[in-house]
């Protein structure tokens, strides 16, 4: 059986290496998702996630525990993914975006006039996300794809919930207003889900 993240974390701790990796088997990929969504590159969420767990791995002694791990390693993601974006050259963007699922081309639906049509609503999203303030993408990023609660967002970003809600609201505002809802409706489902939020966001 699979041990609990209290039992891995009070053996980590104590300098139990595998105990560590099995907490970064647990956690791997939803931190090397947020990073994805955070750097819109998959070799530089590799970097990040890489990046968090080594400095998770260093700070493991001082993590007391009060917030939940995957909080804990989520501000670690954050930090490394926003320092990794100021320091790198603004680059060009296309509508290749790691970020978003992409049609599949096996689809009994596809047809090159709805994979056109498709294509450029995710172009057209992905030039929306990227005008985004880093805080309103990060925060919505959480909220609406990652489904992580407001709460544990605020903890995360050192913010108050109300704050979290607000930028919520303005990302999504500001979404619609640059996409319209027969953009958001074209991506589904992540249309619907930046539109609505997570389940667990509210």
């Amino acid at each position: 059986m699979t041990e609990p993240d209290e039992t891995l974390l009070e053996r980590a701790r104590n300098g139990d290496r595998a105990a560590f990796g099995a907490l970064v088997q647990a956690h791997y990929p939803r931190v090397r998702r947020l990073a994805l969504h955070l750097t819109r590159s998959q070799g530089e969420a590799d970097d990040v996630a890489q990046e968090t767990f080594v400095r998770a791995w260093r700070a493991i002694e001082r993590f007391d525990g009060r917030a939940e791990l995957y909080t804990w390693l989520y501000r670690i993601c954050v930090n490394v993914s926003l320092n990794l974006k100021r320091s790198r050259r603004r680059e060009e963007l296309t509508g290749d975006d790691p970020r978003l699922e992409k049609p599949s081309e096996s689809s009994p639906a596809a047809d090159p006039a709805t994979m056109a049509m498709q294509s450029q609503a995710y172009a057209t999203l992905s030039s929306a996300l990227n005008a985004l303030s880093e805080s309103l993408r990060v925060t919505l990023v959480m909220a609406c794809v990652e489904s992580v609660p407001y709460a544990e967002i605020a903890q995360t970003l050192g913010c108050s919930e109300g704050t979290v809600a607000w930028r919520v609201h303005e990302a999504r505002r500001k979404l619609r207003d640059a996409l319209g809802d027969e953009w958001l409706n074209t991506l589904n489902p992540t249309g619907d889900e930046l539109k609505k939020g997570g389940a667990s966001g509210r």
